[in-house]
């Protein structure tokens, strides 16, 4: 089966993750895909294919003959969708020989133009792939997804010679827990690399680091007809806590390695409101200047309004995945032989995000992320090529081969 076909298949299965749920994994329907994946991996002929109880599906193709003692090679990629976009019933679009210019996405009043993705010009000629607008596509990650599978078929298939190959396939990844009953001991991998980026040939080495920060206020509430100097309004001073926070350092007007304050949620009343904040920042020192940067925030408030009226908490989400990388160089000199050996020329890069990788490799498997193809990901406007998820699967094709060659992984 070809990579798009599989792709095109998966996107019809509705994966979408729920944040809060309560429940792991956060939405059962993303045992639908995983069932299909092992029936899938299944018919190839690996071995050890299952999924467990958290919505994991394993699967491990054993090293032809003489290449037993090669180093292992993980591919991971994830069954969920991005949930603050639907992700039910998409219908997408298929544009062949696409004229590189202007689409409208169905009825949705959405169109992709060239004034805010200025490469759609590059994809002239190529089988254009987007959503209808009222969902988004899928392609984070469920081309990632179609990429292993279809590499793995064409090693199998055309013989090629291979070293032990491990495959894992993760829910909730969009909302930051895709790791969290990931069994490496299971996987058995030495060495990994997760499909979830995004230029076909991009090997992404370095990550943010990232914290999640919940700020809550508390308020003191009185009838407003009698309320000068006694009320305390929390959602005006939590309005006032954004407001002391950096204005240009947002993601809106920020790129490559600089860092922001990301504002994802609010709610609130006169008594109670909370702000939750992404900090992202590529350096460890950055992110506890920004974690600094709201404690003064809050203290500077509770010195205004009184202790107790602004209250900050953090959570590391993950670290920077080229602390671990930076000292496994050949690894990725193998994702750019890969690359070339497919015909693609490789951009090794930082990403402005995280990925499952970066967890992985901090537990101990060194796991780069490597691109998919798409573009526009978390949004109706998410849009991939036919070509691009191609030249993904051949790139994984000769990854798997090159892992074979060297019984030391170098």
């Amino acid at each position: 089966m070809e990579a798009t076909e599989r792709f095109l298949q998966y996107i019809g299965i509705w994966t979408t993750s729920e944040r809060d749920s309560g429940q792991e994994p956060s939405s059962l329907r993303q045992f639908d895909l995983a069932h299909q994946l092992v029936f899938e991996l299944k018919e190839m002929g690996l071995e050890r294919v299952e999924v467990d109880n958290h919505c994991l599906v394993y699967g491990f193709l054993p090293a032809t003959p003489g290449l037993e003692r090669a180093p292992c090679l993980g591919l991971l990629a994830h069954l969920d969708t991005y949930p603050d976009c639907s992700g039910y019933h998409v219908r997408p679009q298929i544009l062949p020989d696409y004229d590189g210019g202007e689409v409208i996405l169905g009825d949705s009043g959405l169109r992709l133009t060239v004034s805010d993705f200025p490469h759609l010009p590059s994809l002239a000629g190529q089988t254009l792939i987007t959503s209808s607008g009222d969902t988004l596509l899928g392609a984070d990650d469920k081309a990632g997804i179609a990429e292993i599978l279809t590499a793995l078929e064409r090693v199998i298939a055309g013989g090629r010679p291979h070293g032990p190959v491990s495959v894992a396939f993760m829910p909730d990844e969009e909302i930051g827990i895709g790791t969290a009953h990931l069994d490496l001991k299971r996987l058995g991998a030495q060495y990994a690399f997760t499909v979830d980026g995004w230029e076909v040939g991009e090997i992404v080495t370095e990550t943010f680091n990232a914290v999640l920060a919940e700020v809550e206020t508390r308020g003191v509430n009185i009838h407003t007809g009698r309320a000068k100097g006694i009320m305390i309004n929390a959602q005006l001073v939590a309005l006032e806590f954004a407001d002391m926070l950096p204005a240009e350092e947002i993601p809106a007007r920020t790129e490559g390695y600089e860092g922001f304050y990301h504002l994802r949620k609010m709610s609130g009343t006169v008594e109670e409101a909370r702000l939750w904040y992404n900090l992202r920042d590529f350096s460890r020192e950055g992110i506890q200047k920004r974690m600094e940067t709201m404690e003064e925030a809050a203290g500077e408030l509770n010195r205004r309004y009184g202790p107790g009226t602004v209250r900050v908490r953090f959570r590391e989400e993950y670290r920077n995945l080229n602390e671990v990388i930076s000292r496994h160089p050949e690894m990725i000199e193998k994702a750019c032989a890969a690359c070339r050996k497919a015909g693609v020329e490789p951009k090794v890069t930082c990403t402005r995000g995280g990925s499952d990788g970066a967890r992985v490799s901090f537990a101990g498997v060194p796991c780069p992320n490597l691109g998919v193809g798409g573009w526009a990901y978390h949004s109706p406007q998410e849009h991939i090529t036919a070509e691009a998820i191609e030249r993904v699967s051949r790139i994984l094709e000769e990854l798997i081969v090159l892992y074979g060659e060297a019984e030391d992984g170098t």
